[in-house]
């Protein structure tokens, strides 16, 4: 076969192509270039999407998406330390912002770190700002009508009658005598125990705190010894059920409690002299205001209530207190240096040997209460709180709210406002407390641990001495080390636990270092 010409398969290629583009250029065209302006449109559209949400970031802290709203931006704080989060928000819109969540949702709400909007909605407006329906009904299952989760006259009964009791000698010598009794005859063995099963042995501080505290506030409101500090560190199902917040058997153990109490006093009523002093059984004492004896639930609600804020506030601050002097030396310096000053004005020393700290030298540690409030500061145990607001109401601020709006009042954002505690906020300061040497202590809408307003921590006197109690008892002991490269993080719930724990070694303290601290 002869070959073709080159330039004649050319012109038979071209001619080809000529005819194909002829044939379906018309086609093409109608279908590709409607498409090519549809993408066009969707990608001019989605660019002006995202252009004007992150605009929205400057004036509602935030950016703001259509239909999603604020929800991604939290979706990617609760990703990272949710805490730092919101307290970088609230300091860059000067301590408020409105959170903006879903279209045709109910997650919007006022998040605010402002001490005046703090001091309106805790004490001026208190009525206008209850615990409200949705939160109130999210925790009834567990807390009931409980002191933490009433509002109205059920809150104020129940705030009343207890206030009373938690101001008698009665009661805070019940408080005192229990803790003593856990300290020395519970924490300190156990500790000394994991100090002799070896040099590199590591224990849980956080884990021993909570059940130490577990115990105490068991005891202060039941008048029941669950002996989670005890060798062994045993697991006790009451216990675990408040860790989990399993309801039912929470109440199952309380309403056996209160079954089991309630016949105690039918036989010992006529000996005053052994009736206990708990809680539980003051109110089973008391008469409600139509003179007749609180009913169980009642009772059940009450004890439950306060177990679970004291079982956990003043263990998470000593976990976080123990970190913080890890960190800061000098300050533990300082406190053993108080502690032993304290101690060497007693006039008889041969109580010196195991060490036991009086309630009137507590009360003296003045820079170990600075610390512990410094630890708080920067560290609350409830990191966060919520209202709600029944009437149409404007903050000092000039933030506007509705009827119905929830707010939410990041007490951890407050320890980090350059307004609220100057240029050194983030640093850990015990002397920020002191005024010549005596604990200062600052506006309760300043620093909100322990709340304020009418809902005052009815426990706050008594948590501080615990932790005074049990952080000196601890220190005059034993230095506490942080084990190296512990992760440390906050856990994001209602109580700010270590989410990992606070492992440690304990080291005992040598009679020669002790000597450095006293005068004598």
């Amino acid at each position: 076969m002869t070959p073709l010409p080159p330039n004649h398969i050319f012109n038979m290629l071209n001619t080809t192509t000529t005819t194909t583009m002829t044939t379906s250029s018309p086609a093409t065209s109608r279908h590709f270039f409607p498409e090519i302006q549809v993408i066009e449109l969707l990608a001019a559209l989605l660019v002006f999407m995202v252009i004007h949400s992150l605009r929205q970031r400057k004036k509602h802290g935030l950016p703001v998406w259509p239909f999603l709203g604020m929800l991604p931006s939290l979706v990617l704080g609760l990703r990272v330390d949710m805490y730092e989060w919101i307290s970088q928000v609230l300091c860059r819109q000067n301590g408020t912002f409105t959170f903006r969540g879903p279209w045709f949702t109910n997650l919007n709400c006022i998040v605010t770190s402002d001490p005046r909007n703090l001091e309106h909605l805790l004490k001026t407006r208190f009525q206008a700002y209850p615990k409200g329906p949705y939160f109130r009904n999210a925790l009834r299952d567990l807390l009931g009508n409980g002191i933490f989760n009433a509002d109205d006259e059920i809150w104020q009964r129940q705030r009343k009658t207890a206030s009373i009791e938690f101001h008698s000698s009665k009661f805070r010598n019940m408080t005192t005598e229990s803790l003593l009794e856990l300290v020395h005859r519970r924490l300190l063995p156990v500790l000394n125990k994991s100090v002799d099963r070896s040099e590199s042995d590591q224990i849980d501080l956080q884990d021993i705190l909570l059940r130490l505290t577990f115990d105490n506030v068991c005891m202060i409101a039941f008048g029941v010894d669950p002996g989670c500090l005890s060798p062994g560190l045993p697991e006790i199902p009451f216990a675990q059920a408040f860790e989990a917040a399993t309801e039912a058997t929470i109440l199952s153990f309380a309403d056996e409690v209160i079954r089991t109490r309630k016949k105690e006093i039918s036989l010992l009523q006529a000996d005053d002299k052994k009736q206990r002093s708990d809680l539980l059984t003051i109110f089973m004492g008391l008469k409600d205001d139509e003179g007749q004896p609180f009913s169980d639930k009642f009772l059940r609600d009450i004890c439950v209530n306060f177990i679970l804020a004291g079982r956990d506030t003043s263990s998470v601050a000593l976990s976080w207190f123990f970190w913080l002097l890890d960190q800061n030396p000098t300050v533990e310096e300082k406190i053993l240096g108080e502690i032993c000053g304290i101690v060497d004005e007693r006039k008889d020393k041969s109580e010196m040997g195991d060490l036991i700290f009086r309630p009137e030298e507590v009360k003296k540690m003045d820079y170990l209460h600075a610390t512990l409030s410094e630890a708080l500061r920067l560290y609350p145990s409830v990191p966060v709180d919520h209202k709600e607001v029944v009437e149409d109401d404007v903050f000092p601020d000039g933030t506007v709210l509705k009827k119905g709006t929830k707010v939410v009042y990041a007490i951890y954002a407050m320890g980090r406002m350059e307004a609220i505690w100057g240029k050194d906020c983030r640093d850990f300061r015990p002397e920020r407390w002191l005024r010549d040497g005596r604990f200062m202590s600052e506006s309760a809408y300043k620093f909100t641990a322990f709340n304020g307003g009418p809902r005052l921590c009815l426990g706050k006197d008594f948590a501080y001495y615990q932790m005074k109690f049990v952080a000196a008892s601890i220190l005059y002991r034993y230095k506490v080390v942080v084990v190296e490269n512990h992760p440390v993080a906050p856990k994001l719930a209602l109580t700010m636990y270590m989410q990992h724990g606070l492992k440690v070694k304990l080291c005992k303290r040598s009679e020669s270092e002790l000597q450095m601290y006293h005068k004598y």
